[in-house]
């Protein structure tokens, strides 16, 4: 089968900076694949390369099977990117924005009915005749993805949809979304969420300082560190002992947060030590390791974007 898009040995520098290393990635026709990392890791010159708009210094790149240089209308028409940043003409309104931007890929009045669907599926059916300069920043960010998706490509990738954006919205758009990958479309997301990436992503690759740290499916990302969280409330004036100390993985209003790797630190003991130090208990929880844990683990900075 066709991989959806295939990267082999792409390298990109600018100057002395190597953006990205080498990079082999194959996404598979119909994943929901996610591409994740901190700011500056390379994730937006990747894609921006697989876009067309930056060019690699060595590699290539095939999208459905046209590579991006020398099939280059085939591999445009078979991509939709939402970008991170709000691009648009201010000197149209919504419907015929969508029109003349599905008029670039060759489609005509057959694709109309398709703008009107999403029009409505963004909850943008309101605001089909108005100016785009008008519009808020949410709905800017709706056209944008509908922009994308005009001529129905087989494969689209969001680069941060909902960063900045409010609840309606994210929900809105991963509905949509998810019906779309439902009916066959391969989905590519980066995003500082990582609770989207891991409710959404079957399978995730982590990028970090223009090299790939980890490609693996969800379920094993998460299950590859054998490590647990315990939550700790301790009495008023109460202090852990020292030999805990260095487990301490945060700690928020009272709550102390234990990193324990599974092998090494049982619960158990950790019991027993307060117990001996005479540290008094108001409440206790544990959680298992989510994906911004694993995040961190790999990376060592955590996901959110930083102003």
């Amino acid at each position: 089968m066709t991989a959806a898009l295939s990267i082999a040995g792409v390298r990109k520098s600018y100057g002395r900076l190597d953006a990205l290393r080498g990079i082999d990635l194959s996404v598979a026709a119909g994943e929901f694949f996610g591409l994740l990392g901190p700011n500056g890791a390379g994730k937006s010159t990747l894609i921006n390369i697989i876009a067309g708009l930056v060019r690699m210094n060595a590699g290539q790149i095939a999208v459905m099977g046209h590579d991006i240089v020398r099939d280059f209308r085939a591999a445009r028409r078979s991509l939709g990117v939402v970008p991170q940043e709000l691009v648009f003409d201010p000197f149209f309104n919504v419907r015929d924005m969508l029109r003349i931007q599905a008029g670039y890929y060759g489609c005509g009045r057959e694709s109309w009915p398709w703008i009107d669907e999403m029009l409505e599926r963004l909850d943008l059916a309101d605001k089909a005749g108005t100016s785009m300069r008008a519009l808020s920043g949410g709905m800017k960010r709706r056209v944008l993805i509908a922009q994308a998706l005009v001529h129905r490509p087989p494969v689209v990738i969001l680069d941060e949809p909902t960063a900045g954006v409010d609840v309606e919205l994210r929900r809105t758009l991963w509905r949509f979304m998810t019906d779309l990958h439902r009916n066959g479309t391969t989905v590519v997301l980066t995003t500082h969420y990582l609770e989207e990436a891991q409710e959404l992503c079957g399978r995730i690759a982590i990028l970090d300082h223009g090299a790939l740290q980890v490609v693996e499916t969800t379920r094993e990302l998460l299950a590859r560190h054998p490590f647990r969280f315990l939550r700790l409330k301790l009495a008023d004036g109460a202090q852990l002992p020292e030999a805990l100390q260095p487990l301490i993985a945060g700690e928020v209003n009272g709550v102390v947060e234990l990193k324990l790797e599974t092998a090494r630190h049982p619960i158990g003991s950790v019991f027993t030590a307060l117990r001996d130090a005479g540290v008094a208990i108001e409440d206790v929880q544990t959680r298992e390791p989510d994906l911004e844990d694993i995040f961190i683990d790999l990376t060592g900075e955590r996901a959110e974007a930083r102003p």
